[in-house]
C-alpha cells in the first residue's frame, strides 16, 4: 500500500502469562507479540483448515443466535457505505452461528461468495467452553481496578474501515491472517471521518478507501498514510495498541478469527467522552469565533491542564467539581447534567 511507512514494531518469544504491560504502555504504539497464542486450541485447529476451526468453535457454541454483516459478492469484502452514502452495503440478521459457519463452509472453495462478519461478540457468552483454554493472564495492577472485556470477530475476508476504539486493545489473531493499519490519533485532521449517525460497525469511520485512495478528493490522505503503522498478523501473533488509534483491519483468509481484550485505563464511573463530544457540539461548535477561542482557554486550563492547578490556590472544603474525581461525584455530576439537558 503506497504511503505506509512504518512497520510495528515487534517483540518475540512472549508467553501467554508474562505480557510486558509496563513496557507495552511506555512505548504507547502499536506492539506485535510473535506467537503470543500460537497455542491457543483454537489457533491449533485452524492450523489445521478453516474446516476444524470452525468445527473446533461449534462444539464449543453456546447456541445463542448473534448478530451477522451479510455482503453480496460484490463488496469484494469491503464492509461499508453503500454508493449513495445514506446505507450500508450489508444486511445484518440475527442467526445461529452454525448458520453463519455452515454458509462459510458451502463457499470455502468458490472464487465468488458472499461474506460474513460477526462482530464483537462477547467470547464467554459465545463460546463458553472455549473460554478458559483460548486465554491470556492480564497480570499487572492497572487491571485490578479497570473492567478487562473479551470479544470475538469471526468471518470471511473483511475489511472494516479506519475507525477508533476508546479502549486499549490487545488483539490476537487465531485463525487466517490479518493486516492492521494504524493511526495515532492526531491523524484525525488528515483521515476525512464519516458521519456520526450512520457507521459501518458502530464506530465513526474513514471515507477514505485505503486500498484505491482518491488524493484528489481527500488530499490530506497522504500525511495520514506518512504516519501510518503497519501490522501483519499472522495466526498465533497478538497485537497491543492503545486507545484511541485509528485503525482499519483486513481479515485476509476465508475463513478468520480474532479474540480481542479491551479495556479502558479510567474508572466505570467516568462518562463517556463521546457523550463529552456530543454535548460540546450542542453547546459549543456553533458559537462566534471569539468565544470558541475563549472557551478553548477554559478547557485547556479545567480539563487539559494539569487536574491539581485549578484547586491548588483553593482550601479543600471548597473544592467542589474540582476535587478528584470519585464515584459518589461522578453521580451529582450526571445528575446535574440530566437537569439541564431536560430543561
Amino acid at each position: 500500500m503506497a504511503g505506509a511507512r512504518k512497520t510495528a514494531h515487534v517483540i518475540e518469544g512472549i508467553a501467554p502469562d508474562k505480557i510486558p504491560f509496563d513496557d507495552l504502555f511506555a512505548l504507547n504504539e502499536p506492539v506485535i507479540m510473535r506467537g503470543l497464542v500460537a497455542g491457543w486450541p483454537l489457533v491449533e485447529a485452524g492450523r489445521r483448515s478453516a474446516e476444524r476451526a470452525m468445527q473446533y468453535m461449534a462444539a464449543g457454541y453456546s447456541g445463542k443466535p448473534a448478530k451477522v454483516y451479510i455482503g453480496d459478492p460484490d463488496i469484494k469484502a469491503r464492509f461499508y457505505y453503500d454508493e449513495s452514502l445514506t446505507g450500508l452495503n450489508y444486511r445484518v440478521e440475527t442467526i445461529s452461528l452454525l448458520d453463519a459457519f455452515a454458509s462459510i463452509s458451502a463457499d470455502l472453495n468458490r472464487a465468488e461468495h458472499s461474506y460474513y462478519f460477526i462482530p464483537s461478540l462477547v467470547f464467554a457468552d459465545g463460546f463458553p467452553g472455549l473460554d478458559s483454554d483460548n486465554k491470556l493472564i492480564f497480570d499487572h495492577e492497572i487491571f485490578q481496578r479497570v473492567a478487562l472485556t473479551k470479544k470475538s470477530w469471526i468471518g470471511t475476508e473483511s475489511i472494516t474501515g479506519a475507525h477508533f476504539d476508546l479502549p486499549s486493545n490487545l488483539a490476537c489473531c487465531a485463525v487466517g491472517r490479518r493486516r492492521f493499519t494504524l493511526f495515532p490519533p492526531d491523524q484525525v485532521h488528515n483521515l476525512y471521518p464519516g458521519p456520526f449517525h450512520l457507521t459501518p460497525g458502530g464506530q465513526v469511520t474513514t471515507m477514505v478507501d485505503l486500498r484505491n485512495p482518491d488524493f484528489e478528493a481527500y488530499p490530506r490522505f497522504a500525511a495520514a498514510l506518512d504516519a501510518s503503522v503497519v501490522a501483519d498478523l499472522e495466526p498465533g501473533d497478538g497485537l497491543y495498541y492503545p486507545s484511541m488509534w485509528w485503525h482499519e483491519v483486513e481479515s485476509k483468509d476465508r475463513f478468520n478469527a480474532m479474540i480481542n481484550h479491551w479495556w479502558y485505563a479510567s474508572p466505570r464511573y467516568m462518562a463517556d467522552p463521546m457523550d463529552v463530544l456530543m454535548h460540546a457540539i450542542l453547546g459549543l461548535r456553533d458559537r462566534p469565533e471569539r468565544e470558541k477561542q475563549a472557551w478553548r482557554e477554559l478547557f485547556d486550563y479545567y480539563i487539559f491542564g494539569p487536574a491539581d492547578k485549578p484547586r491548588a490556590h483553593l482550601p479543600e472544603a471548597c473544592h467542589g467539581v474540582l476535587a478528584e474525581l470519585d464515584e459518589t461525584m461522578a453521580r451529582r455530576l450526571r445528575a446535574t447534567l440530566q437537569q439541564t439537558l431536560n430543561r
